[in-house]
């Protein structure tokens, strides 16, 4: 809590990102459950510090079943888990967590076709980049076609806020799930 109210007393806007990790073979009901007890953790935490709610950006992920659960979601089911929780719990903006491309792009475009309090956002970094990275791959001249790439991403997520999404045209990388087990910062 420092930090954030380091940055904040230096007029700076701080991220504040409890990312819960897809490891695991558990269902959406249990990715639900968690992120209520760590948001309800962070929130006491921040208002004993005094930090203001309103000169922060939550970075929360979004509420899908474990990388190995059998039972895959629907954007709807991980739109209404989602919501469900933000109205429980904080104000929006999301990590991609290791969902694909398309998926979290699918998923952010459910949230914002229904009724919600907020204009909910994204704050992506792979789901942003994988594909214009692998698309780069290190090399000029790849240049072109990685920005390309990365322009095709951003639009995306651009429709998916306003809800106009539809994942027509998306390429076979950006399908491609992004989970690493054990994947750690």
């Amino acid at each position: 809590m420092f930090l954030v109210l380091l940055l904040q007393d230096n007029g700076l806007v701080p991220i504040v990102e409890r990312e819960v990790l897809l490891d695991g073979d558990h269902g959406i009901e249990r990715t639900f459950e968690v992120p209520q007890k760590v948001w309800a953790e962070v929130f006491f935490y921040m208002s004993e510090n005094n930090v203001m709610f309103e000169g922060i950006l939550l970075k929360p992920s979004m509420v899908t079943p474990g990388a190995e659960c059998k039972d895959k979601a629907t954007p709807d089911q991980v739109s209404e888990y989602t919501l469900k929780l933000l109205h429980r719990r904080i104000p929006p903006a999301f990590l991609s967590g290791g969902q694909s491309e398309v998926e979290a792009t699918l998923n952010l475009n459910v949230m914002n076709q229904g009724a919600n309090p907020w204009h909910v956002s994204f704050s992506y970094a792979r789901a942003l980049q994988n594909t214009c990275l692998k698309t780069w791959d290190g090399r000029p001249e790849n240049v072109k076609a990685a920005q390309e790439a990365l322009l095709v991403r951003a639009r995306a997520n651009s429709l998916a806020q306003l809800g106009k999404y539809t994942g027509e045209g998306e390429s076979e990388e950006a399908k491609k799930g992004m989970f690493v087990k054990g994947y750690t910062y």
